[in-house]
């Protein structure tokens, strides 16, 4: 053959072969089990090959003519040889790598933006892109308008955990529900990358309102079928506006129809004692079943005990109120918190020497617990309700530390009448107001300096919300907040702060016995010379005198005890407070407070 003829057959032959590839391909990638998108573009291959045959034919019918020479063929067969070769690259590649799904998407479009300088190739590969992608569009259209995965060759680019239950998120501490139930996957298409968390949000919003048993569809009109991308991105507007539709509904339903704002409202009152009067009478009831160990309190007894208190008060009025349910825990407040890994604990070598107390009593390990009903659990899980019962349990404690100053000076009030002046009843006055001070002002300082604050900065984020998301943010961003400002996440701070609250309960609980030794001792003087309270013992009998003498000395030196080991550890608190509040403003609040109240002694 002439050597011309020859270069043109060469020219010709690997037609012959991207052809056979391509046809090979075609019948192959047909088969159920590579994917919607394979079938897709099969499809779309089948078509050009028809047209390729036609051409076939068309040079076959001009050959019978004898108008068709070797030159003339390659005349005609130039144009598909670009095409075809372009087509064969990406069908290698697809085979050798077994692509599925958004794969093969990204690999066309890819191979389309390398073809820039030939206009024509890149035109067949964004069409074939085009007729590849409907199938995955048609997926994407059912997510983003119903919140429903019609995936059956897993090639969509959310996966579904279908182990993950919703019930999770009031039971377990770390449920990964709302976060790992649905969840995106590495191969997502590189036109959707930008706005796959969108997408995925859309979906899930759906999913709730679907599992509340609400059937919402996001309204869909001709101009927002996804059918087609490109250029125009008119299938990001869609994206978007399916988006603001399932945020603007989800948000509404829980927002106004599950009341979210008011159950808040409600966990405030009872958890973080905004209105107290319902737990002053339970105390009162209670405190005879919480001075048990841990161990041996009935939940039971407790529970009627708290809705009597709930009842018989102005919770009444509140129709929440029976959400409220008791628990006793296991540990102290203290252990509780180093338990609970994902909490940013600061100095957490000086938390590892907290003691834990050697018969902790209900009055440590009482707590509250809420009623949550799906799906207001989303945003008050298992771990945000843990946040808050640690928070309880320490204004609980505060609170009956308070109680019992509160009834020791009730006792030295009780033995004003006598002359006093003197004696160690003065002293220990002097002692109960100012540890009555301290425990005031942390319960003004955590009520009033961390609490309310924080909530009516929440109150306004939550009025101001775009989506679900954004209150999960703001709640979450709360409890922590509230948690470091009231301390509890400050150990060493935490460890002096019951330090001192433990001296206030041993010196109440020795208030009676110190009064009772101080009335006796004027007593005695009476018995003496008839005088009351003279303060100088007359008797005759040696014997009387020194144990006199003895017992005062005693109460005396008790007092000046306790006082020390008080001034001291509130002392200790300074260099501590001020060190720290540079890098935490807040307890600079709490110094002003605290030591102040040291001061006014």
């Amino acid at each position: 053959m002439d050597l011309a003829l020859q270069e043109f057959a060469k020219r010709i032959f690997p037609l012959c072969e991207s052809y056979l590839l391509i046809d090979e391909f075609v019948e192959s990638r047909s088969q159920f089990k590579h994917g919607l998108v394979n079938h897709a573009f099969a499809a779309a291959l089948r078509a050009f090959l028809l047209d390729y045959q036609a051409m076939v034919a068309q040079l076959e019918h001009q050959f019978r003519l004898r108008r068709l020479s070797i030159q003339g063929l390659w005349f005609y067969c130039q144009p598909m040889t670009g095409s075809m070769q372009a087509l064969s690259t990406v069908i290698r590649k697809v085979s050798a790598n077994n692509y599925a799904g958004s794969a093969v998407l990204n690999l066309l479009q890819s191979q389309a933006k390398a073809m820039a300088g030939d206009s024509a190739v890149r035109s067949l590969l964004e069409k074939m892109t085009h007729s590849a992608s409907n199938a995955y569009l048609s997926i994407l259209e059912r997510w983003i308008y119903e919140g429903v995965i019609d995936d059956p060759y897993d090639e969509f680019f959310i996966a579904e955990n279908k182990s993950l239950q919703k019930e999770s998120l009031t039971q377990d501490y770390d449920a990964k529900y709302w976060r790992q139930r649905y969840s995106l996957k590495k191969d997502i298409p590189s036109f959707l990358a930008n706005i796959a968390g969108t997408i995925l949000t859309t979906g899930k919003y759906l999913n709730v309102m679907r599992e509340c048993g609400y059937n919402v569809q996001v309204p869909v009109s001709e101009n927002s079928k996804l059918m087609t991308f490109g250029s125009n991105h008119q299938y990001l507007e869609c994206v978007k506006a399916a988006y603001e539709f399932a945020s603007g509904e989800l948000l509404s339903l829980i927002k106004e129809k599950y009341d979210l704002i008011g159950k808040l409202r409600s966990i405030k009152h009872y958890l973080l004692l905004d209105q107290g009067d319902f737990l002053v009478h339970f105390m009162d009831i209670a405190r005879e079943e919480l001075l048990k160990k841990h161990d041996e309190i009935s939940v039971e007894k407790l529970q009627s005990l708290l809705d009597l208190a709930l009842r018989t008060t102005a919770a009444a009025a509140d129709p929440c109120h029976e959400d409220l349910t008791c628990c006793v825990e296991r540990s102290s407040v203290l252990k509780g918190l180093s338990r609970l890994k994902d909490l940013d604990i600061k100095n957490v070598s000086h938390g590892n020497d907290l003691e834990e107390p050697i018969s902790i009593t209900g009055l440590e390990t009482f707590s509250l617990s809420y009623k949550i009903q799906w799906p207001l659990s989303i945003v008050i899980s298992r771990k945000a309700l843990t946040k808050y019962q640690l928070i309880f349990r320490f204004l609980f404690h505060c609170k009956h530390v308070e109680r019992q100053l509160c009834g020791a000076w009730q006792m030295h009030q009780g033995v004003r009448a006598l002359n006093s002046h003197g004696t160690a009843i003065s002293r220990s006055s002097l002692l109960c107001r100012s540890m009555l001070r301290f425990i005031n002002s942390l319960l003004h300082y955590l009520t009033f300096e961390v609490l309310e604050p924080n909530w009516h900065v929440l109150h306004g984020r939550l009025q101001t919300a775009k989506s679900i998301d954004e209150v999960i943010q703001h709640h979450d961003f709360f409890l922590d907040k509230c948690l470091k400002e009231c301390l509890l996440l400050l150990p060493e701070l935490i460890k002096k702060v019951e330090k001192l609250k433990s001296l206030c309960l041993q010196y109440a609980a020795a208030t009676q016995w110190l009064i009772s030794l101080s009335i006796d001792i004027p007593k005695l003087d009476e018995q003496s010379d008839g005088s009351v309270g003279s303060g100088k013992l007359k008797s005759k009998n040696p014997s009387q005198v020194q144990k006199v003498m003895t017992r005062n000395s005693a109460v005396t030196d008790s007092i000046l005890k306790f006082e020390r080991e008080f001034n001291a550890e509130l002392q200790s608190l300074r260099p501590i407070l001020s060190s720290s509040s540079q890098a935490e403003p807040y307890l600079t609040h709490l110094a002003q407070w605290i030591l102040g109240a040291g001061n006014d002694q």
